[in-house]
């Protein structure tokens, strides 16, 4: 007589009862419980999954600036830069939760709007605690933004703190100095709570790094993969004005200000500004170039 087959796989300990090991490890019954709809139209779940897509991506994207810091501080720039890679690839799917709602018309948001400011109040999603953590790691510091947050104590404690702060540029720069590169003492000595003044010595750090095609290899690639970063950043915030222009026209909407006018500075506003202008000095033109001053 065979004896019963026992259970090779008992459930963890931690296990929920009722759920799938899938349910319990991904909550998705928490998960598909956080949208709640405040209008009758039918494109509104959309919306809110999109936007709530976004939160969950600008969180990890923040984890993942915050693990590269503390490896560049251990001086690890093989693993920082396997970090920083993964947030390239994180900008992808949030860049592409645009699509989700590209169908919307200004008739389709100000019908859901209109119910969501009755309900909750006039806000904007750039007012948010996650997106604004997330562009004080990458180097945008403008501390006006905090006022925002006086109903969220721990969370403007929070954006303070982050406020404060080294950002990953500022990181970058004192792992450049460790080895060998004139970052001026000032540029690392200096109050990180204020906007960050780009630096002719910095640019010429970078010019230097950038040399030899066949020297400074893994510090290239770093400088590469941030520009990678700062591309991804920018082409969120194109699509963010695209679809207010689309959407939302000329009104009256940041704080007063026309949507369009307030978002157009902004674009701006490229993360590690000194990798960028040294573009123009990286490299040498061959003698035919037509670029080249007469």
């Amino acid at each position: 007589m065979n004896e019963p087959v026992k259970n090779a796989c008992p459930a963890p300990a931690g296990a929920s009862t009722g759920q799938t090991p899938y349910s319990a490890w991904m909550h998705t019954d928490v998960l598909h419980s956080l949208q709640h709809p405040v209008s009758d139209h039918p494109g509104e779940h959309a919306w809110i999954v999109s936007v709530q897509v976004s939160e969950l991506y600008w969180m990890l994207i923040i984890k993942e600036l915050q693990i590269a810091q503390a490896q560049l501080r251990a001086d690890d720039l093989t693993q920082a830069c396997r970090t920083l890679r993964r947030v390239v690839a994180h900008h992808e799917p949030l860049n592409a939760t645009w699509r989700s709602i590209a169908w919307m018309t200004p008739t389709d948001l100000l019908s859901i709007l209109s119910r969501a400011v009755a309900t909750y109040g006039k806000d904007t999603a750039l007012q948010g605690w996650t997106y604004r953590q997330m562009v004080y790691l990458l180097g945008i510091k403008q501390a006006e933004h905090l006022q925002h947050f006086t109903p969220q104590p721990e969370r403007w404690k929070q954006l303070n703190q982050a406020l404060a702060e080294p950002s990953l540029y500022d990181d970058v720069l004192a792992y450049l100095d460790r080895n060998g590169f004139a970052v001026p003492a000032a540029m690392l000595d200096r109050d990180f709570g204020v906007p960050y003044a780009p630096s002719k010595a910095i640019e010429k750090v970078w010019r230097d790094v950038y040399a030899d095609p066949n020297e400074n290899r893994e510090l290239q690639q770093l400088g590469e993969t941030l520009a990678d970063i700062a591309e991804g950043f920018s082409t969120w915030k194109y699509l963010h004005l695209m679809a207010t222009r689309r959407t939302f026209g000329g009104r009256p909407a940041y704080f007063g200000t026309e949507g369009v006018a307030w978002l157009v500075p902004t674009m701006d506003e490229i993360p590690f500004p000194e990798l960028w202008s040294a573009r123009g000095f990286i490299g040498d033109p061959p003698a035919v170039c037509p670029h080249m001053h007469k």
